[in-house]
């Protein structure tokens, strides 16, 4: 007669558990997570990239104004600071909401104006497009600006250097 020993099942069945604990933490990451460690080395060899931004920044001064092109997953490109620029997105990058998502138009704004800096933010993020721009009309906009630190350059308030 065959006998079935509790000690094996317990452990076959604890082992199951830890398989689909595994599965279930990395579907829970980032989308282009999964792209980006395959993206990197193709975006060099000429085949698009997981994410990738192309950030145009006017009137914010000298030495920010310009066009930059960023990767992410592994961080790159022309802007000044990848690892940063990508961090930022990041933060903000969650299942079922837009990380560069518009003022709601039922805020609240205070008056105030944050100079005529200008960003236009196009490419894809998340295997998402983005086509957003930026300015510092009002305190809400001034405030979406910083929250995009480093991505956005930081620009100070008019007249203070």
């Amino acid at each position: 007669m065959f006998q079935v020993s509790r000690i094996p099942a317990a452990r076959l069945l604890g082992a199951a558990a830890l398989s689909f604990a595994s599965l279930a933490s990395l579907s829970a990451a980032h989308p282009a997570a999964a792209v980006g460690a395959d993206a990197g080395a193709g975006a060099r060899a000429g085949v698009p990239h997981g994410d990738h931004l192309t950030v145009t920044v006017r009137n914010a001064g000298p030495t920010a104004d310009g066009t930059f092109e960023l990767y992410c997953h592994p961080a790159g490109g022309s802007h000044p600071d990848p690892a940063g620029a990508c961090a930022v997105a990041e933060r903000d990058t969650r299942w079922g909401q837009d990380a560069f998502a518009p003022v709601p138009e039922s805020s609240i704004c205070t008056m105030q104006y944050g100079g005529p800096a200008t960003a236009h933010v196009t490419g894809i993020w998340a295997g998402r497009p983005v086509d957003v721009t930026y300015d510092r009309r009002d305190g809400c906009e001034i405030s979406r600006w910083n929250r995009m630190v480093p991505l956005l350059p930081e620009v100070g308030a008019p007249g203070r250097s």
